[in-house]
């Protein structure tokens, strides 16, 4: 049963709490139903008959954002700046749009201890030779060793290294792995091809070339397309905390916030630890809850025993 809304004049409709869960799980769009219940109130058993049936009328399509005119008349002319969208603002937005419509995204979020991780990259970074510059060769950086543990951790848990389609799922070999790259005007991601067989070092030096190309406008469309999971590191900025939109066609994508030292408790006791918070965004058409968290644990055991890393 539906009757119009006096304030937007779209169709009211008239059913039970229960009856509008079992219709959005099975796409059925409530305004197609006849209801049997008291005044015409859709009900729990006209969904069923209807699905049944075999009757699955696409649900309406999502409202239209506002036009650009009319949130222009939401604000005093003259009282802001016009900057017209570039082609990768432009891609952006409907690449992230496509992915929070169509992929049903659940999020896992776990701490982990980084203390050995730094200790170990403090020793790395200072075995490195200088260079005729006088500079060290190399400068590994957390985010490096975060890309290398979920490549392990998804080839210690390969039904999670899997690309969703609507015949099959793609179970893939290598661990691709991509890092989000902030750039003016926006963000891109560029791969990390086979991130499982590279070492930290190496894993290090292809990001920065990968973002400076990024940067200058310069990537190639193989070095940003695909890819079976990412990372999206907002540390640097202080942020604790966050979830991230999965990439399609990514599975996962893993939000890095900072480390920082934090009192937990070991053995009963209170001690001081560094402590890092990521969560780990899944598409739940590829990756069920208990996988995204067996995933996860397998990511926390490789990166607070970083020296898996170097095996």
């Amino acid at each position: 049963m539906a009757l119009v809304t006096p304030d937007t004049g779209a169709p009211r409709i008239f059913a039970s709490p229960l009856a509008r869960r079992l219709a959005k799980e099975g796409g059925l769009d409530l305004s197609a139903l006849q209801g049997s219940g008291p005044h015409g109130r859709i009900i729990e058993r006209d969904v069923k008959s209807a699905l049944a049936r075999g009757e699955t009328p696409k649900a309406a399509p999502l409202a239209a954002a506002p036009s650009a005119d009319v949130t222009r008349k939401l604000f005093e002319a003259g009282s802001f700046e016009e900057i017209p969208h570039d082609n990768v603002r432009k891609a952006i937005a409907r690449r992230l749009t496509e992915s929070i419509q169509t992929i049903p995204h659940f999020y896992l979020n776990v701490d982990c201890e980084i203390d050995a991780l730094l200790r170990l990259r403090e020793d790395f970074n200072a075995a490195a030779p200088l260079g005729s510059d006088g500079k060290p060769t190399w400068k590994t950086s957390v985010n490096d060793y975060v890309v290398k543990a979920l490549a392990i951790a998804l080839q210690r848990k390969p039904e999670a290294n899997v690309t969703y389609t609507p015949d099959a799922l793609l179970r893939h070999k290598s661990s691709d792995i991509g890092v989000a790259v902030s750039i003016p005007g926006g963000l891109v991601t560029p791969i990390i091809r086979n991130a499982q067989a590279k070492t930290v070092r190496e894993i290090s030096e292809e990001i920065k070339a990968l973002a400076g190309r990024a940067r200058a406008r310069k990537l190639k469309p193989h070095e940003y397309e695909g890819g079976v999971s990412a990372v999206s590191n907002l540390g640097m900025y202080g942020v604790q905390s966050f979830t991230a939109v999965i990439n399609p066609p990514q599975s996962t994508i893993l939000a890095v916030g900072q480390g920082e030292q934090r009192m937990i408790v070991k053995n009963g006791a209170p001690v001081v630890a560094t402590m890092m918070s990521v969560t780990l965004s899944c598409d739940h058409r590829a990756v069920d809850g208990a996988l995204g968290a067996e995933l996860l644990a397998e990511f926390k055991h490789v990166i607070e025993h970083p020296a898996m890393m170097f095996a």
